[in-house]
This record gives structure tokens, C-alpha cells and sequence, in this order.
């Protein structure tokens, strides 16, 4: 299986990309965790340090399984600040790559680059922006529309990355890690 990266900026909402991360390592999934900082530590929203395993500047990200923007301010405006990260997911998305972002990410980075354009997403309330050619769900925790994947906020962080196990291992898959987790 290919890896999946996560991308953590300062100011990130910690409970959707940890729980993402927790439920796709659970799943037996390859996750890299990367700073879009010049290095390793990233500080989340809340104030707690986390130490990524890579520094964008080192990854290669051209032929991974799924690139996923957690949310939380200011992280989301940091992630949508970096052109390597953009970039990215640009290059990804246009190639049929899997994309995923929660919260203030789905409005913040994936739709200002395009990659909603005439899609279903959900993002934080509030965040959504009209016009942008999104067909925003108001009240779903998770949408899935092909290959891109989106999440409402901290309450969907499992669900989120249950969906993500579920589109690349199988709905069986991520029974299993949620019933293991005592969520189904």
C-alpha cells in the first residue's frame, strides 16, 4: 500500500489530525505525519507540541495514497500559505490522487485551489464560502465524492478517518478498527 501524509502546520487542530492518524495506523495504513515547518515541531491550536516524522522539504509526495489537510486556526490559512503543499495537492487531485480535509480546510486550502469545483463537501460551520462552485452539506460530518474526502470538524475526526480506511481498505476494514476503538 502506498503512504498516506498529513499535514501539520502551526496552529492545527490536534483532535483531527491525531484521531486521523491514530485510526489509519490502526488500520495497518502507512502514515507519514509532515511539518510544513522549517522543522519537526508543530504546535496545534491548543498548545500541544507534536514532532512530525518529516519535513516537507523531504518528502516525496508524487505517488502517495492519500494527502489530508487537518483544520484548526491559524493552521488551515498556514497549510493554504504553502506552495510546496498546494502544489501538492494540486498535482494530486488532477492525476485522480485521494485528497482529505476537515474543518476550516475544505474551505481554506481545497477550495481556493479548486478542488471542490462541482463537488459535494462539508467543511466547518461558518467556514463555507458561496460562490466557489462547491455544493456545501450544512449538516453531514463526513462527505465522500470520489476521491475527495471532507469532514465537518473535531466531532468527525474518527468518522473521518474511518471514511479514509473504509475508501482504501474496505468498509470491512474499518468496521474492525471502529469496533475496536468502541465506536461501532
Amino acid at each position: 500500500m502506498k503512504t498516506s501524509f498529513v499535514f501539520l502546520a502551526d496552529g492545527f487542530e490536534e483532535i483531527e489530525a491525531l484521531a486521523t492518524i491514530d485510526v489509519m495506523r490502526r488500520a495497518g495504513m502507512p502514515v507519514v505525519t509532515v511539518s510544513i515547518n522549517p522543522t519537526p515541531q508543530v504546535t496545534g491550536a491548543h498548545g500541544v507540541p507534536v514532532l512530525a516524522d518529516a519535513l516537507i522539504t523531504a518528502c516525496d509526495l508524487s505517488d502517495a495514497e492519500w494527502l489530508i489537510c487537518p483544520g484548526g486556526m491559524p493552521g488551515a490559512s498556514n497549510l493554504a500559505a504553502c506552495q510546496p503543499l498546494t502544489d501538492a495537492l494540486v498535482n494530486q487531485y488532477r492525476r485522480g490522487g485521494n485528497v482529505a480535509a476537515i474543518c476550516a480546510s475544505p474551505a481554506i486550502v481545497f477550495a481556493p485551489l479548486g478542488l471542490l469545483n462541482g463537488r459535494n463537501g462539508t467543511c466547518y460551520p461558518g467556514m463555507s464560502v458561496e460562490g466557489c462552485g462547491v455544493k456545501w452539506n450544512e449538516t453531514a460530518m463526513v462527505v465522500v465524492d470520489e476521491n475527495v474526502i471532507t469532514g465537518r470538524g473535531p466531532a468527525a475526526a474518527c468518522q473521518f478517518g474511518l471514511t479514509i480506511v473504509s475508501q482504501s481498505l474496505g468498509a470491512d476494514a474499518a468496521k474492525q478498527v471502529a469496533e475496536g476503538m468502541l465506536i461501532a
